[in-house]
């Protein structure tokens, strides 16, 4: 929950699901990267959720060399906290996501807590021609795909990633992944605050109806208590109504071209910078304030980002 009126704002920057033919907007290259990210903090995110992907092509790339080339110009341009995925792309193997973040040593990691189905497939009537080959073979595929995180899989991130001292933001796409995150909370393998970022209205998951928003806090409110920091995020044209949701209700807020390309309707956003100074006119609006990096640091028990390996 938000803290003494302090909402906290994470901008995951770029993602696995949107491809390029989507948005021109979408950062690639290490440049772009960096440039969003840096520019979304000055809007006012705290945290900065990051992906790479092949500056080519735009397909998702989880090695640590492809993080080399923006992770330290991000750290050198911006104090947000700089959170690594441990999710990557559904098709990736859990030791393919998680070096990243094994390898720089972050405040944040995600990690998501259960296995779905993860349908982008519907995306595909939407376009008659993609830039890149891969795109359309990508989204068809996830017809048939289920995106693997078994509790072997979240224990060996845990475990990989335990003397790191590197906090997680345990991504729930369903009612579910809030029962197995309090599994691993009584078996001791993951300690509070526990940073909750619910995920509403991916196929596959928990939908975005208001009810679906409440339910999931009313869950979390449940199994947590006051041991818990929420966060939500809406995919697609859900993501302000959301937003203005979960800032209500005390919650912080997500953004970014990872979870929506959009900033408004009908209306692309230019970077991510624009969902961001969005979501502060909501939180601003609720008579609220935006959390600084180092306030968020305070409320998640962050180590600090001059503790990071790179």
């Amino acid at each position: 929950m938000a803290v003494d009126g302090k909402v906290i704002i994470t901008c995951a920057v770029t993602g696995a699901i949107h491809t390029p033919t989507m948005s021109p907007h979408l950062p690639i290259t290490p440049d772009q990267i960096t440039h969003d990210a840096i520019a979304a903090a000055e809007a006012g995110a705290a945290i900065l959720h990051l992906h790479a992907r092949n500056p080519e092509t735009g397909q998702p790339d989880q090695t640590p060399e492809a993080f080399a080339k923006f992770l330290p110009r991000i750290k050198q341009g911006t104090n947000a906290a700089i959170n690594i995925t441990t999710g990557g792309s559904p098709y990736m193997r859990v030791e393919e996501r998680v070096l990243p973040a094994a390898q720089f040593k972050p405040e944040v990691a995600s990690l998501n807590m259960g296995s779905m189905n993860f349908g982008l497939y519907h995306l595909l009537d939407k376009y008659k021609e993609f830039k890149f080959d891969w795109e359309k073979t990508h989204l068809e595929a996830t017809r048939d795909l289920v995106f693997r995180n078994s509790f072997k899989d979240i224990q060996y991130i845990l475990e990989t990633c335990y003397d790191n001292d590197t906090r997680f933001e345990f991504e729930c796409y369903d009612i579910s992944h809030l029962y197995n995150l309090n599994h691993f909370a009584e078996r001791g393998l993951v300690k509070p605050p526990f940073f909750v970022q619910s995920v509403f209205g991916l196929l596959g998951g928990i939908g975005s109806h208001p009810e679906d928003v409440a339910h999931m806090k009313r869950t979390a409110d449940r199994l947590f208590g006051d041991q818990y920091r929420w966060s939500v995020l809406g995919a697609g044209a859900a993501q302000l109504r959301i937003a203005a949701q979960a800032a209500a209700l005390g919650g912080n807020i997500r953004v970014g071209l990872e979870d929506s390309l959009w900033a408004g309707k009908g209306k692309l956003a230019t970077s991510n910078a624009d969902q961001v100074k969005l979501a502060r006119k909501l939180i601003e609006g609720l008579g609220m304030q935006v959390a600084t990096p180092d306030e968020a640091r305070a409320i998640l028990s962050l180590k600090g980002g001059d503790k990071v390996a790179f």
